[in-house]
């Protein structure tokens, strides 16, 4: 079942108006959420909204206030902030297009996907989407999502258009605070030519699903044990290269228990861990 647009617009490029679905391109399923719970009685804990001097107030007693003043708010209805005349809520403007590569990663923020509304927007739509393809550009525009003035950088995907909200440039915090800091190192060529190689043997396309949340497995492993009131089936590792010091030691044994790996398994990646994780396993104990 394809998903819900949660805003429609258009796509503005000069005179040529597109009518436009945003989707999101991500997901919240990851996380485990706990609520808190009062331990004696097992009750959830509840929060209330509550005014100084009054007390508990229903929602519908509530307004937005901006602080001008210690202590003093001017009041403004959300109705008010909806009634505002700004084109910018329903369109997405293209104001000026630059490289792939001219927009630094820190500001990308959220990912979202760009669609047709209607047919009489597919021309329209893949034409702007070749136009980016083949020029190699990335649009940068901005309109209003969810009572926030966003940033926009859209730029094409696979057959669509994918938009990313970009951080405002006050949000970015400087790294020469941080990267001054950091010492200049005389870097041994054989250390760096050893790190080279291993960067090089582990090289390969990013498969974001081989990578495990193995923090979220564990946590459902626990509850799931206490549903079934039994211990819970632990992985226990040793936490490695601990106690190594000489980053070239380090280096050169890493380089060697790859070419053991490699020559073990016949050139073929070898896969030690599933071994070492089942015999790290705790047994399941039966509930009495």
């Amino acid at each position: 079942m394809a998903p819900r647009a949660f805003w429609t617009g258009h796509l503005r490029l000069s005179l040529v108006n597109i009518p436009v679905r945003l989707y999101p391109a991500t997901n919240s399923e990851r996380g485990i959420a706990f609520h808190q719970i009062h331990e004696p009685s097992g009750k959830r804990i509840r929060y209330q909204k509550v005014a100084p001097g009054v007390g508990p107030v229903e929602n519908e007693e509530i307004t937005k206030g901006y602080e001008y003043e210690k202590g003093k708010y001017v009041l403004i209805d959300p109705k008010e902030i909806d009634d505002l005349k700004l084109e910018s809520k329903q369109t997405i403007e293209l104001v000026r297009f630059v490289d792939e590569d001219a927009i630094d990663d820190r500001y990308f923020q959220t990912p979202y996907y760009l669609m047709p509304d209607g047919d009489m927007a597919d021309e329209g739509y893949v034409i702007i989407q070749k136009a980016l393809k083949e020029t190699k550009k990335i649009g940068v525009g901005q309109f209003i999502l969810r009572g926030h003035g966003n940033i926009v950088a859209i730029k094409p995907f696979e057959k669509g258009l994918l938009l990313e909200v970009l951080r405002h440039a006050n949000e970015i915090r400087p790294a020469d605070v941080l990267f001054d800091d950091i010492p200049t190192v005389k870097v041994d060529k054989e250390a760096l030519d050893l790190a080279k190689e291993l960067v090089t043997r582990k090289a390969g396309k990013f498969e974001p699903e081989q990578f495990k949340d193995e923090y979220v497995e564990a946590v459902k492993e626990l509850i799931q044990a206490k549903l079934e009131d039994r211990a819970p089936d632990i992985v226990t590792e040793e936490p490695g290269g601990a106690k190594v010091i000489n980053i070239m030691d380090a280096l050169k044994k890493s380089v060697q228990q790859g070419k053991g790996a490699q020559s073990k398994s016949g050139g073929k990646k070898a896969a030690p861990r599933a071994a070492a994780k089942k015999t790290a396993r705790t047994p399941k104990r039966k509930s009495a």
